[in-house]
């Protein structure tokens, strides 16, 4: 356990991002340009999908219709119970805690691009249809939260319908990026994203060294809105990853996936959206406090699952496959 959380802790990815919180502490006029974030954004979303594209060359659905089980029972399974304890353990209303669990049922793409790079940096492999679980687990969430609201929870919120939430999904640049990578990757195939690998393969982990930096400003300005959350939302934000997380473990050991595949569900069943996610809410839940949502899953959730979570994630998985 402390050997990869030492290899975690001391990654450039997690030391940048906790630069980025130290410099918004010490109030450092350190900031990144919105129009270099957003191509950051960019290329991470089509990079994960185009390289995982391309990995599914000669992979068929009966290689891992298990896996794909087990994403979409997450998927559907962490929005409720999140739900309910939101509304009883938090005390938060039937909107808010709506807006909470499509957030913590849904999952975040960089957080995912880390648990790859920290697994590259061991040498551990993965499965080669790991992107897809991700772009599977990335909407059902979302709109199964909302349902739990109802349609009068959604108009009391004065939110859109939820046919207007899906367009929004479907056509947001998370899903575009992600879905439309894998379909060039799986079309032009290994040799294909080989011609493209000196942009998409080499800088990946540069260009996530400088996202997490950006994050870990973003983070260290949401630190503040901690005294508002109050302490059971803290709790919640940082025991439910954790165990959503040791649970994608266990699935993925029982669907006989490898050490680092397992790890890879665990780190997506702990994960929190804040791009797709937030955007949805807006749409459908205006009513809810981003105050809330936001300051959960990425002042809290987000930190804990790249400086904590991953390796202990990896390690759990590790220990399912001992004799």
């Amino acid at each position: 356990m402390l050997e990869p959380l030492i290899a975690s802790l001391l990654s450039p990815m997690v030391l940048a991002f906790l630069l980025g919180i130290t410099a918004s502490l010490i109030r450092s006029d350190l900031r990144i340009p919105p129009e270099a974030y957003a191509m950051m954004t960019v290329y991470l979303l089509f990079a994960i999908g185009l390289k995982g594209g391309a990995k599914l060359e000669g992979v068929t659905l009966a290689d891992f219709w298990k896996p794909l089980a087990a994403a979409l029972f997450l998927s559907l399974a962490i929005p409720v119970w999140s739900f309910g304890l939101l509304k009883r353990f938090c005390g938060l209303d039937h909107v808010n805690a709506a807006a909470v669990s499509a957030h913590y049922g849904s999952v975040s793409a960089v957080t995912f691009g880390e648990a790859l790079a920290f697994l590259g940096l061991i040498g551990v492999v993965v499965e080669p249809y790991m992107a897809a679980l991700l772009a599977v687990m990335e909407v059902p969430a979302i709109i199964l939260a909302i349902f739990l609201v109802g349609r009068a929870g959604l108009k009391a919120a004065g939110g859109g319908s939820l046919g207007q939430v899906v367009r929004e999904l479907l056509t947001s640049k998370s899903i575009v990026l992600l879905v439309g990578g894998m379909v060039i990757g799986m079309l032009a195939g290994k040799k294909g994203a080989e011609q493209v690998g000196a942009l998409f393969e080499a800088p990946f982990r540069g260009v996530l060294t400088l996202f997490l930096l950006e994050i870990g400003l973003v983070t260290g300005r949401c630190l503040g809105d901690l005294r508002k959350a109050g302490w059971r939302l803290i709790v919640f934000a940082t025991a439910m990853p954790l165990a959503h997380g040791l649970l994608g473990v266990w699935l993925g050991d029982l669907c006989q996936m490898s050490v680092g595949g397992a790890a890879v569900l665990g780190t997506l069943a702990a994960s929190a959206s804040y791009i797709a996610a937030p955007a949805a809410v807006r749409v459908a839940l205006p009513a809810a406090s981003p105050a809330i949502y936001l300051t959960a899953s990425l002042a809290l959730t987000f930190p804990f699952n790249v400086i904590i979570g991953i390796p202990t994630y990896y390690a759990f998985a590790v220990y399912l496959a001992l004799p």
